[in-house]
């Protein structure tokens, strides 16, 4: 079996007592821990700190790094912080780099498999798992095994600094813009569903209902450059979802208002060119794919007996 690689993971924590409790102890399971783990505390008022410090005192590879106070709950904080904590790891030298949220557990063997996964493909740049709300699991078979979910993303170091590590983008959408960043840079980039990561808190409700953060959702979209076609099956496919039906038409608001709004688009050209480049690819593929299962119904249909009925 190959060395496994390397790694240091960082967590950035606003606010997290209620569930960074869980993270903490999923992460002593670990059967392959990190050279440091470094809790960014970015300015806590509600005894996150507290509950790092206990855990720290017996095991010296945790390391709390207090950030000041701020009004904006925002990610380009959220970057801030990370770059904080990954100032206090890079000394070490890892082959990797990750960010686990505060609000995630996962399995005892989860880092030792996705670090074996850098370990076989020198060309993978970012990996993770999919992730769990409750009863859902992220639906692999409408998205894209590339894309890999931010709450426990890693990447090789070379691709981490290859694309600028993460974008302070106030919005939100940092992980995904650093995957098609890695992509673009002819990185891998692979979720791989043998694993999987619990996620304590819904996404994108804190501090917000379950219909603004869909419309929220969609201004992110429009925000990092998703195409107009690939939007609309967006939408169709999220109102099959809870919330179902208006979910689909909040996201779907929130780019269009975006765009009639002619709000910022927080990326790049090239990197918007990129990922309608890419979105136009998978929904022609999909096309394909359909046709040929519709074609191939048609024909069993008329080589059944009751079709000469």
């Amino acid at each position: 079996m190959a060395t496994l690689p390397t790694y240091v993971l960082i967590t950035p924590a606003r606010n997290e007592a209620q569930f960074i409790e869980l993270t903490l102890k999923s992460m002593l399971g670990q059967t392959f821990r990190p050279l440091k783990w470094v809790i960014v505390s970015d300015g806590s008022t509600d005894g996150t700190d507290d509950i790092v410090r206990r855990y720290a005192v017996d095991n010296p590879w945790i390391e709390l790094l207090r950030m000041p106070e701020r009004t904006e709950r925002h990610f380009a904080g959220k970057v801030h912080a990370f770059n904080a904590g990954y100032a206090k790891a890079k000394d070490l030298n890892p082959d990797v780099i990750g960010n686990l949220d505060a609000d995630v557990s996962i399995e005892p063997e989860h880092f030792r498999f996705l670090l074996s996964k850098f370990a076989e493909d020198h060309q993978l740049g970012v990996g993770g798992a999919p992730f769990m709300e409750g009863s859902r699991q992220y639906d692999y078979r409408f998205s894209n095994i590339e894309n890999v979910w931010g709450g426990c993303q890693l990447f090789r170091r070379e691709c981490y600094e290859a694309i600028g590590g993460y974008t302070p983008v106030k919005g939100g959408g940092i992980d995904h813009i650093a995957v098609v960043s890695a992509r673009m840079k002819d990185w891998k980039t692979r979720t791989f569903t043998q694993k999987v990561c619990i996620h304590h808190r819904q996404m994108n409700t804190a501090g917000q209902s379950a219909l603004k953060a869909k419309f929220r959702l969609g201004a992110k979209d429009y925000s990092f450059g998703n195409h107009p076609v690939w939007e609309l099956f967006r939408m169709l496919y999220q109102t099959v979802n809870p919330p179902f039906i208006v979910g689909g038409l909040a996201l779907g608001a929130g780019y269009f208002w975006s765009m009639i709004q002619r709000k910022e688009v927080s990326v790049s050209r090239e990197l918007v060119a990129f990922t309608r480049h890419e979105q136009m690819l998978r929904l022609r593929r999909f096309a394909t794919r359909f046709r040929a299962t519709h074609s191939d119904a048609v024909s069993q249909e008329s080589a059944s007996p009751r079709s000469a009925l």
